[in-house]
């Protein structure tokens, strides 16, 4: 079988340096908001460049202490409505309606899969006060029209960078620092995934990094002085080391993503599916590749009787979920089609030549 996401494999490339790094910690005997998270903090932010990262533990807990500090500091209240689309993990739901704000949910482009930019001022009312655009599967949301539209209307932008480590706008600009502040997931399976959970948020403002800081420590600047109502919530020493190791491979395994969907793109021939739109810039590291097919669960079934893992991201959408009832008789047609008929295909770094020729032919005769 060809694993879908085989991580025993990429990380066994940097087993050493990862073992080495680990044992480093141990022996120092510090492991909560120590060095090493410093050390990851200021890699990360220079990487992305930003001013400031503030590692938390989880990418979840990115967005909510985004929101959250934006509260402390009266730019956000409860009540407020923040754009975002529907065509998204929950996650990027979640975070909104844990401040007790109120998600104004948008159709996607039907060519990205991201927040249709064309629709934004539609749904501006005079209680909108901020757009989250999720950069999803890896691919940059339209962030250049984003932030024109957000600069006219006072809005301010917090980008779900989760999937998008990496990747980069026509004038060189990473993402995490395409807005006023961004939120990174590091669950194991992201192009830069620790060995466990953890987050990070990117942005320039001082004072909201400031902020973020206290309340990932349980609204703390100082020992058992406790500015804010905070939280604990943050990435520990072991993942951190873990993650500046793996920082210094991004690049090259985000180029090796890249190659494997280049070559998907140019093999795969097939006209019961559509391949996934690519600049062919910097814009899409690829976290997922994502073809879409009316036939999604035949060919799932029959790529798996071939030996090769898929898997579907996302099955239903955020308002169809039980968590959700009182949105369940809503309709979003455009998003409610795409998690129909999408179909993640393996592109993680570490597979063959001659897995990618095998997958592409496979697909070829279905």
């Amino acid at each position: 079988m060809i694993k879908f996401l085989d991580l025993q494999k990429i990380n066994r490339q940097y087993e050493a340096e990862l073992t080495e790094a680990v044992n480093s910690v141990i022996r120092s005997g510090w492991y909560i908001l120590g060095k090493q998270v410093n050390q990851f903090e200021k890699a990360f932010s220079d990487y992305c460049g930003t001013k400031h990262c503030i590692g938390v533990a989880s990418g979840l807990d990115a967005l909510i202490l985004i929101f959250r500090a934006y509260q402390e500091l009266n730019k956000l209240k409860p009540g407020d409505e923040i754009i975002v689309p529907v065509n998204t993990y929950i996650a990027t739901i979640l975070s909104i309606t844990a401040n007790k704000l109120v998600p104004i949910l948008v159709e996607p482009n039907e060519k990205s899969f991201n927040l249709d930019v064309d629709l934004i001022e539609k749904h501006i009312s005079q209680k909108t006060k901020a757009i989250l655009p999720v950069h999803l599967y890896g691919q940059l949301a339209d962030m250049a029209s984003i932030n024109k539209i957000a600069k006219e209307h006072n809005l301010l932008v917090i980008e779900d960078a989760a999937q998008a480590h990496g990747a980069e706008d026509q004038k060189g600009v990473k993402a995490g620092n395409l807005g006023h502040a961004a939120a990174f997931s590091f669950y194991p399976g992201k192009n830069l995934g620790a060995l466990g959970d953890g987050g990070a948020i990117t942005t320039n403002n001082d004072e909201l990094a400031r902020v973020i800081r206290a309340l990932r420590n349980y609204g703390s600047e100082k020992k058992y002085d406790y500015q804010y109502k905070g939280f604990n919530s943050r990435l520990d020493e072991m993942q951190a080391i873990i993650l500046s190791v793996k920082l210094k491979y991004l690049d090259i395994e985000n180029k090796k993503r890249k190659v494997i969907a280049e070559r998907y793109l140019s093999e795969i021939k097939n006209e019961k599916l559509d391949l996934p739109f690519f600049s062919e810039e910097q814009d899409h590291v690829f976290h997922q590749f994502v073809v879409r097919t009316k036939k999604r669960d035949g060919l799932q079934q029959f790529l798996s009787e071939k030996g090769i893992e898929t898997m579907i991201h996302y099955p239903v959408p955020p308002h169809k979920q039980k968590g959700y009832s009182e949105w369940n008789d809503r309709s979003y047609p455009i998003t409610e089609q795409i998690h129909r008929e999408v179909l993640s295909l393996p592109v993680n770094p570490v597979l063959t030549n001659e897995e990618i020729k095998y997958i592409s032919n496979v697909i070829n005769k279905y």
